[in-house]
């Protein structure tokens, strides 16, 4: 199959990178970004997203999607009608989409607090009849949600128990498995794929809600698999080379499980990438973290987790074949049989 397919020969079998080499300028670079992250995440202080741009599903309230056609949507006439009317409070209102990827039609969100004593259904059907008095009976109305203060409490702190638990369930594994640098190294380099993707939706002010909970236990899922992988070949290579230097059988460690790591997330990627142009805007921002988590899970592996065993060092293990070197490694293409 090699002789009619060249692609498959893009990714060199083995390559010989100097990854540790450079393992303190990345480190400076991944301190930046999490604490970077961090920041916009957590400012400002306000419960319950801080800067995060909290969906419906965890600040409670109504949600309602317009379609007005080929006419723009009008705004501030729709803000000032909704909030000036029945007691709503927190109004918000804001074009989503472009009429090039929503074949030629204007949509907007609309997001407010309903007012005190209003059932979440009351409050939809007045909302609507403001919204069409204030743009055109013709607007559609395409998407309502409701959810109680109660419910999104409930909601928000069900995700951040999702998280919590999702990392727990990982160092365990890590440290029934490993040893216990090892799990370090992956508990680190999770916090640090995790916090990264929180920055994202930081920075871009995607929406965040359940469907984003559910990127980030994603990430956290493919971000730990990687990491395994390039771990089991580790532990594996101080067994068999006991006298090699450990920043050396750590990099030679990563360059044999280079190849494999390349092709999975390549595959992962034209996957997701078709799913966030394809997908609609409820599946994008979803599709992004999941493309940009994928990206970090891999920078992690060989970047946070790997350092961090070289930082503290390993125990090394019984030698299991009595080699000391291991075979002469060339950068480049090797033939496929």
């Amino acid at each position: 199959m090699s002789n009619w397919w060249p692609l498959i020969k893009i990714v060199p079998i083995t390559t010989n990178f100097k990854f540790v080499k450079f393992a303190k300028l990345m480190a400076t670079i991944s301190v930046i970004g999490v604490i970077g992250s961090l920041y916009l995440t957590l400012t400002p202080f306000q419960g319950p997203c801080g800067g995060l741009n909290c969906g419906v599903d965890f600040t409670g309230g109504v949600l309602i999607e317009v379609d007005t056609g080929q006419t723009p949507v009008d705004l501030s006439a729709a803000r000032e009608a909704l909030s000036g009317t029945q007691g709503r409070q927190d109004v918000q209102v804001q074009n989503y989409g472009t009429p090039s990827d929503t074949a030629g039609r204007y949509h907007a969100m609309v997001r407010f607090q309903p007012p005190q004593g209003v059932s979440g259904p009351v409050a939809v059907s007045q909302a609507e009849d403001t919204l069409r008095s204030a743009l055109g009976d013709s607007i559609q109305f395409t998407r309502q949600e409701v959810v109680g203060p109660k419910v999104s409490g409930e909601l928000f702190t069900g995700g951040i128990v999702a998280l919590l638990v999702a990392i727990g369930l990982m160092m365990l594994y890590i440290w029934f498995r490993f040893e216990w640098q090892f799990g370090l190294g992956a508990v680190v380099g999770l916090f640090h794929d995790v916090i990264l993707v929180f920055g994202l939706f930081a920075v871009t002010k995607m929406e965040f809600t359940l469907t984003a909970v559910a990127a980030v236990l994603t990430v956290i899922g493919y971000s730990m698999n990687d990491t395994v992988v390039v771990f089991d070949r580790l532990r594996e290579n101080l067994r068999k080379y006991k006298k090699m230097p450990l920043r050396d059988v750590i990099d030679l460690s990563i360059n044999e499980t280079l190849s494999r790591t390349i092709i999975t997330g390549v595959t992962a990627l034209m996957a997701l990438t078709a799913l966030a142009l394809l997908g609609g805007e409820t599946l994008f921002a979803f599709s992004v973290a999941l493309i940009f988590g994928i990206v970090f899970g891999t920078y992690s592996s060989i970047y946070v987790g790997a350092p961090i065993i070289l930082l503290w060092g390993v125990k090394r293990g019984e030698s299991e074949s009595g080699d000391d070197e291991p075979e002469p490694v060339k950068l480049g293409m090797a033939s496929r049989p």
